[in-house]
């Protein structure tokens, strides 16, 4: 069936995303017509599963069983390689990034306690929008850094093909490898990397200064350790910052390659935007638990097909915020929700009204035109207590 002329909130949302995906590259025309069919299906019905998608494809098949078919032979095809198809639509949103630093997150996350996704996050505004994933049949989300330093590599290519130079990689603790911190130093990335207390700091000649967890800092306490070298490998130079933000015993330590203070630890804390995009797509906007494939090429086709999705909102919430619109989608004074979510509720009301949306493909660098709103008095985030009256003491090893 041709859509061109066709009515209703499905086909009309079809037409918009189509042209987003067209660039990529295709060995069949058809299978970027299906891929939009499929986006269309998941932003409608909010889930991951193909046969929640066919009340809203419109297509010749005379029987929703063939339509099925459809997405699962899509999502079973070994000729389609996400990395070719989704590289071309994020460098594409990427082009007016601008001079600003580009942050990245990593993290794991595992599926259906067989799989683990590695993913690799662009964080914007307080969203991760994902640029590069990889689906492995590992049950753990502890990964080699074997397995990390494709993903890193393909993150690389594409960021030097927009020519994104600054850049800045947030880690947790499970990715404290000074194999990754040499890459990363070695590709000119800037990084903040959580480190476990057990990690041994010692000075430029060699000598041992402590152990991580022999510093005992007293609540609302932070230490800097400035050029000094890591574990037994004495890698280094480094730089590090403990702190410990209240009562609690547990203490922050973070390890950069440029110098550190209680700043680093906001820089740090904006790595949590990548739990809270794990979450939309796992069991929030996108409900992937909930499929029911379990074979880890089809999968990793899926996560890409969340990922256009995602960035086509994320876009859609930039371009309504720079309008001037948020308020007519967001019930807030002050912007109360994520730039997904903006980008969600701005498709659906251009849908019931007819006007257009999806106009644009982008994400831009520079400072959030409109934060969130702050907190209400008495609930401080993790993050504010970290960043608030710190007594501050620095070691600087020359």
């Amino acid at each position: 069936m041709k859509t061109e002329n066709a009515t209703g909130d499905a086909p009309r949302l079809y037409q918009a995303i189509l042209p987003h995906l067209q660039g990529a590259l295709w060995n069949d025309v058809r299978n970027v017509h299906t891929l939009a069919w499929m986006v269309t299906g998941m932003l409608l019905s909010r889930r991951s599963t193909p046969s929640f998608w066919l009340p809203y494809v419109h297509s010749r098949a005379a029987f929703a069983q063939s339509s099925e078919r459809r997405f699962q032979r899509w999502l079973g095809n070994k000729h389609l390689q996400p990395s070719l198809l989704y590289g071309p639509i994020i460098t594409r949103a990427l082009r007016e990034w601008g001079q600003d630093t580009l942050v990245l997150a990593l993290d794991t996350s595992v599926l259906f306690e067989k799989f683990c996704l590695i993913r690799v996050s662009v964080l914007f505004r307080g969203r991760a929008v994902p640029l590069v994933s990889r689906v492995l049949e590992h049950s753990s989300a502890q990964v080699d850094t074997d397995e990390l330093l494709p993903v890193l590599a393909e993150t690389k290519g594409l960021l030097d093909f927009v020519g994104i130079r600054q850049v800045r990689l947030l880690a947790d603790r499970g990715f404290c490898d000074t194999d990754l911190m040499a890459w990363l130093h070695h590709c000119g990335w800037t990084y903040r990397i959580r480190i476990k207390s057990t990690l041994i700091l010692s000075t430029p000649d060699g000598q041992r200064l402590c152990k991580i967890s022999d510093v005992k800092l007293q609540p609302r306490e932070t230490a800097c350790f400035h050029h000094v070298r890591l574990t037994g490998r004495q890698f280094g130079p480094v730089h590090v910052v403990l702190g410990r933000p209240s009562d609690d015993p547990e203490q922050w330590q973070v390890v950069s390659n440029e110098p550190t203070s209680v700043e680093t630890f906001g820089e740090y804390g904006e790595r949590f935007q990548i739990e809270e995009g794990f979450l939309d797509e796992k069991s929030g906007l996108f409900e992937l638990e909930a499929s029911k494939l379990r074979d880890v090429n089809s999968l990793e086709r899926l996560v890409m097909v969340i990922s256009v999705a995602m960035l086509l909102l994320v876009s859609e919430g930039l371009d309504v915020v720079e309008r001037g619109d948020r308020r007519v989608v967001d019930p807030h004074w002050q912007r109360g929700l994520s730039y997904l979510k903006i980008g969600h509720k701005a498709m659906s009301y251009a849908l019931s009204r007819g006007q257009r949306f999806f106009r644009t493909l982008r994400l831009r660098g520079g400072p959030d035109p409109e934060p969130p709103k702050p907190r209400k008095r008495g609930q401080p985030s993790s993050l504010e207590v970290l960043k608030n009256g710190w007594h501050v003491s620095f070691h600087f090893i020359s």
